[in-house]
């Protein structure tokens, strides 16, 4: 099916918790809440990036926080690319900094990130996983959360 899609610009919410006595912060992107039509990015991507240098409780050192961001950024641009994804939230708590994506064209996406890590490009190691989620009912959670 085609569809006619305007990409709203990023608009951020900063979410503070403990989950399991440890601290966690998130960064939603809340113009995704009201997003139309979200069938077109029906998949649901995860990225897990587990980090190396870790400061109190489970937090990353200043470091390597640099280095994810610089890492977040790289997959960033390559996901977008061409329109292909929406960044919808980055989670980091326990030693993981997660990065979730709303895509279009699963394939691309799943062929960059493969292309990344093939070309061991990657500034640390990660596991990724998609999933068909064309009511958005994953990314529900982050809107609830930051409404």
């Amino acid at each position: 099916m085609d569809y006619q899609v305007t990409i709203p610009e990023e608009v951020f919410t900063i979410l503070t918790w403990q989950n399991e006595g440890l601290p966690a912060i998130g960064v939603v992107n809340q113009s995704l809440a009201k997003f139309e039509p979200k069938a077109a990015f029906g998949w649901h991507l995860s990225i897990v990036v587990d980090c190396v240098n870790l400061a109190d409780q489970g937090m990353p050192t200043p470091d390597e926080r640099q280095a994810l961001d610089q890492f977040g950024d790289d997959l960033d641009d390559g996901l977008k690319a061409d329109g292909n994804a929406l960044f919808l939230a980055r989670i980091t708590w326990n030693g993981t900094r997660q990065f979730l994506y709303r895509v279009y064209d699963p394939g691309v996406a799943n062929r960059y990130l493969m292309s990344v890590i093939d070309g061991k490009r990657q500034a640390r190691e990660f596991d990724f996983r998609m999933e068909q989620d064309p009511a958005w009912g994953f990314a529900a959670y982050y809107f609830r959360a930051s409404g």
